[in-house]
């Protein structure tokens, strides 16, 4: 299965910190674009816990900095780059940020995060938790697909943007 990439090129979220929260699920894995609803608040580790989607309009989006947690024998955690952004997952029992979406906020997410037949807009849908391919706006987090034939440049080990992941430019139009 393939690993969605997210480039939040032009969101509020950067600029406002209460648009930003921390999670954790015991799990679950979570791909930076998924989404979910914020759960249960546990106050000793200061996160929620994600929930399925049942709030159409209180929707949080995965994204966290790329980066390979390594573990050395004595338990010790350390943080790398990593070339390949499709090679990264905000992995079960490991704390990850997530986002609120707002509207005017514009994201470039690859093919992978958006299921269904390419359409006008992508929505969130309850119970799923990729973006939703749909032909008209709903009552909820709704965005406006811009470009349907975008790409992310990916970088190989010796070259450079060598590689293009299809993606889709959107743009928020409804929380």
């Amino acid at each position: 299965m393939a690993k969605i990439v997210l480039i939040p090129s032009l969101v509020a979220a950067k600029n406002i910190d209460s648009l930003n929260q921390s999670f954790l699920d015991a799990s679950n894995d979570y791909d930076n674009g998924m989404v979910f609803n914020a759960g249960a608040y546990d106050s000793a580790t200061q996160t929620y816990t994600p929930a399925a989607i049942s709030d159409l309009h209180n929707v949080y989006m995965a994204f966290s900095p790329e980066d390979t947690i390594i573990t050395d024998s004595m338990g010790n955690e350390y943080k790398i780059g990593i070339n390949d952004p499709r090679n990264f997952t905000n992995v079960k029992g490991k704390v990850f940020s997530a986002y609120r979406p707002q509207v005017g906020d514009k994201i470039l997410i690859s093919a992978e995060g958006i299921e269904g037949t390419a359409d006008d807009y992508a929505v969130v849908a309850a119970g799923e938790s990729k973006l939703q391919y749909a032909n008209a706006a709903v009552s909820g987090v709704t965005y406006k697909v811009l470009d349907d034939s975008a790409y992310i440049s990916i970088g190989g080990a010796t070259n450079i943007g060598s590689q293009r992941v299809a993606a889709v430019l959107l743009e928020c139009v409804a929380i």
